[in-house]
């Protein structure tokens, strides 16, 4: 038996507000006690339709065979043959680890529990009202209500979703009558006419259940809500019969024909493709015509171009002017090039570099290898460090390829440093070390 545990518990207390109690709420508690009953209907009806279909089939094929009240596995593969052996043994090990089926050591066969039982008389229950095509849906509703009549076990929650039931098919019914239409009028009285058959049935059920001297107060007061809402159902045949006759005196008829609007609505609807009715009806089909964004556009450069090019002929040839003058900025980002490529070959053949000598470690900060310089210099700087050290590049040629091919490593960092400087206010903490083994730096 499968109880709920502290993370399930936690999980359910999750949804409700703050200072409210899960287990405080009445419906929780009798939802709570009815764990292992949810379990198997939780064990049946988890996952995908297949999956769930597969689980019916073989508990209902098993459970529908009572010569023998156990069942081998050699008997099971027998008799479910037409099943792959892995989807076999997953249903049943999916059957048994939630009490739908039990495992008898000393036999050494399996055995159809009580639960499943019941479990299956409830689905066949329902399964065999939905095939009889009962449209007003009550009665299942009252057979589990007459079920537990005459064991002496009918409970208010029945009772209630039976009330419910009527209430919601008066309200249908009142809408239908409002609503003024014929056709929609019709088929709620059809539906009417059913549920009346269902509430006389109910009516006995009711008569013993008021009679029975067991029941509470609680069940008592449902039974009587029951005949209210029953009568109220009842009662609404004058309301069908006004709205008709109401219909009827408002009905057209089309000129001396006999026929009315209503004989050509269920004309036009007994025809799946009304556009099928057409033809043949029309001679010469109506062509349209319809101007879409592509052709307007088109047509507005044709008479665009056309006004251009006549005003180019009448003007004649267009007088000389002078070429843009245009700043070209190479020259100085190779120069700040060389220049940085000069100050880092210089570092890298141990030359004179800012705060480096023979006796500090062979590496420097980024900010002494940068400034000074201007922030857009600087940036221009730092936007090269990456390029330290890249076999793609370093088998190019250039000044960039010259910059790759130096023994000199960026090691970066997340951290920022504030410094004292007029144009670069903080800077990310890296340095710049030598890379000895490397060898020397290009003759380049």
């Amino acid at each position: 038996m499968l109880t709920i545990g502290q993370d399930d518990a936690d999980s359910l207390q999750a949804h409700f507000h703050p200072g409210i109690a899960a287990d405080e709420i009445e419906q929780v508690f009798h939802l709570k006690r009815a764990q292992p009953t949810l379990q198997a209907f939780t064990a049946l009806f988890h996952g995908g339709f297949d999956g769930v279909l597969i689980r019916l089939l073989v508990l209902r094929e098993l459970a529908s065979d009572t010569n023998t009240a156990g069942f081998s596995r050699s008997d099971i593969n027998q008799k479910l043959a037409y099943l792959i052996p892995e989807s076999l043994e997953t249903v049943l090990t999916r059957l048994r680890s939630h009490g739908l089926l039990a495992w008898d050591t000393s036999a050494a066969v399996y055995r159809i529990t009580p639960m499943a039982r019941n479990v299956l008389s409830a689905l066949d229950t329902m399964l065999s009202m939905g095939q009889a095509d009962d449209e007003a849906e009550m009665g299942f509703l009252l057979s589990q209500v007459a079920g537990a009549q005459a064991v002496g076990g009918v409970t208010v929650e029945q009772l209630k979703h039976l009330l419910g039931r009527l209430v919601d098919l008066t309200e249908e019914f009142r809408d239908a009558i409002a609503s003024g239409s014929e056709f929609r009028l019709r088929t709620s009285q059809a539906k009417w006419h059913m549920a009346c058959d269902w509430v006389e049935k109910g009516s006995q059920i009711l008569r013993a259940i008021t009679s029975d001297e067991r029941a509470d107060s609680a069940t008592h007061r449902a039974a009587q809500a029951i005949g209210r809402a029953q009568s109220a159902l009842l009662n609404m045949q004058g309301m069908f019969s006004r709205a008709l006759n109401q219909i009827e005196r408002q009905r057209v008829h089309l000129g001396q024909s006999g026929l009315s609007t209503t004989d050509v609505k269920r004309w036009l609807l007994a025809h799946e493709d009304l556009s099928s009715l057409a033809e043949g009806a029309i001679d010469r089909p109506v062509v349209p015509l319809f101007g879409t964004p592509a052709e307007m556009i088109d047509v507005a450069e044709t008479e665009l171009l056309a006004e251009r090019a006549a005003a180019a002929a009448q003007a004649g040839l267009p007088e000389g002017q002078d070429a843009p003058l245009t700043i070209n900025d190479a020259p100085t980002l190779q120069a700040e090039l060389d220049d940085w490529l000069a100050r880092l070959s210089d570092f890298a053949n141990l030359g004179n570099f800012p705060s480096f000598s023979e006796e500090s470690p062979k590496s420097v900060p980024i900010q002494d290898s940068l400034l000074p310089a201007t922030f857009a210099v600087a940036s221009y700087r730092a936007s090269l460090l990456p390029l330290l050290g890249d076999a793609a590049e370093a088998s190019l040629q250039g000044a960039t390829a010259q910059l790759a091919r130096l023994p000199v490593t960026f090691t970066p960092t997340d951290d920022m440093v504030q410094l004292d400087d007029p144009h670069v206010a903080a800077m990310s903490i890296a340095t710049l070390s030598l890379d000895l083994e490397s060898g020397p730096p290009d003759d380049e």
